[in-house]
């Protein structure tokens, strides 16, 4: 079992309700949720820790949003993502630290200037082009796989597709489930990072999750389409500068 102080629960099961505050819609801060349970757990051993929290709120919100999903989206970003999944599990051995780190903070920011720029845009054409689905499943696969950090590639991919805020919630969730879904046996026979002791500490942190659903969903529910989309903007860029700091 890990041994672990008060104070370092504390930043856990603060990890754990902002886990599900994330989930039920208020995308963006997965790099401090990450970030927090890697200094508690150690960056490794918290991935282990993390999966079956994603995935309890991954079914929380594919069964409050069921009636959003967007089923042909998935389709287009789930392929890539598995393919960035399957990289990750090899490559992410040979990758150093310090240069995934700035790469895909890198990589974020200049997203979000990129996604900035299109919400300025008087034309609001949608990117329609396999290539812009295809980078953004790649890099959302390989980066989940490494670091569980797919949710600003996949918020922009969701936000240049212009999806109505539930849609948004409602398509992620269902994206989600099944990748995370996918990663599982990696994390139990090739990284072992998930284990009994990993699972015991889990089930303490899920009702902190639980917690973070139902608030996450209220929120929501007070933020108007056109300033969830700038929100989402905004929260996805502090957590790629989050990344430079972690």
């Amino acid at each position: 079992m890990f041994e672990i102080g008060l104070l370092n629960f504390s930043i856990a099961a603060s990890c754990a309700f902002l886990l599900g505050v994330s989930k039920s819609g208020i995308k963006g801060i997965a790099s401090l949720i990450v970030t927090g349970l890697a200094l508690v757990y150690g960056a490794k051993e918290s991935t282990g820790i993390l999966m079956p929290l994603l995935l309890v709120g991954d079914v929380f919100v594919i069964s409050y949003y069921k009636r959003h999903v967007q089923k042909e989206y998935i389709i287009k970003l789930l392929p890539w993502m598995v393919v960035g999944v399957l990289v990750g599990v090899v490559g992410g051995n040979y990758i150093t630290e310090a240069l995934f780190k700035y790469g895909m903070a890198l990589i974020i920011l200049f997203s979000v200037g990129l996604m900035y720029y299109w919400e300025n845009k008087k034309d609001k054409t949608i990117p329609s082009h396999w290539t812009f689905g295809g980078s953004m499943g790649l890099l959302a696969g390989f980066t989940t796989m490494i670091g569980n950090l797919a949710g600003a590639f996949s918020n922009i991919y969701f936000l240049a597709m212009r999806l109505p805020k539930n849609n948004f919630i409602g398509t992620a969730a269902w994206l989600f489930f099944l990748i995370n879904s996918f990663k599982v046996p990696f994390h139990i026979w090739s990284w072992e990072t998930i284990n009994s002791k990993s699972i015991l500490v889990s089930l303490q942190l899920v009702p902190f999750v639980l917690i973070g659903l139902v608030a996450g969903v209220f929120i929501v529910k007070k933020i108007e389409n056109e300033s969830y989309r700038k929100l989402i903007l905004l929260f996805t860029a502090i957590g790629g500068v989050a990344i430079l700091f972690n």
